[in-house]
């Protein structure tokens, strides 16, 4: 993670948000195009989108409990696929806006939806296929999602 400020604000931020629940797992975030952003074309660089995509994922971990489940487990969560569509530049102290959401999981696998934004515009769309891992192998979503939903019932 080469953004670390951006990443303790998103990490500070998160505390202050509200909780989420298995069934809503989303996430908005407020960004601005920095210079350490931009490419030789001066637009933010293809490659700083993935890592954007990185600090929305955290913010549902954390928001959600999964973060502090996996650190009390022993697991990773690891993005097996990343597509990502291109569709208007940003530029330079361009405030957008990127929404991150788990749209469904399968017998291995959580799928997300990234979709970055600027002044209700879509600039651009990704998909992640991600899971989470322990030393023994894949962690069943299911078991990833009741571990935060017991989490959730307990604290209620």
């Amino acid at each position: 993670m080469n953004l670390i400020f951006r990443m303790l604000r998103v990490l500070l931020g998160s505390f202050f948000k509200s909780k989420l629940t298995p069934d809503n797992l989303s996430s908005h975030l407020s960004m601005r195009v920095l210079p350490n952003d931009l490419d030789l074309n001066m637009h933010m660089n293809n490659g700083r989108y993935l890592t954007i995509c990185d600090l929305s994922r955290v913010d549902i971990f954390v928001r959600s409990g999964l973060a502090k489940a996996m650190l009390k487990q022993k697991w990773q969560p690891v993005i097996a696929e990343h597509t990502m569509t291109y569709k208007k530049p940003l530029n330079l102290f361009q405030r957008y806006y990127v929404k991150a959401e788990v749209t469904h999981w399968d017998e291995k696998y959580f799928y997300l939806t990234h979709t970055f934004e600027r002044k209700g515009r879509i600039i651009a769309q990704g998909t992640s296929k991600g899971c989470v891992v322990s030393k023994k192998g894949v962690i069943l979503p299911e078991r990833a999602v009741a571990t935060v939903s017991s989490r959730l019932k307990i604290k209620s």
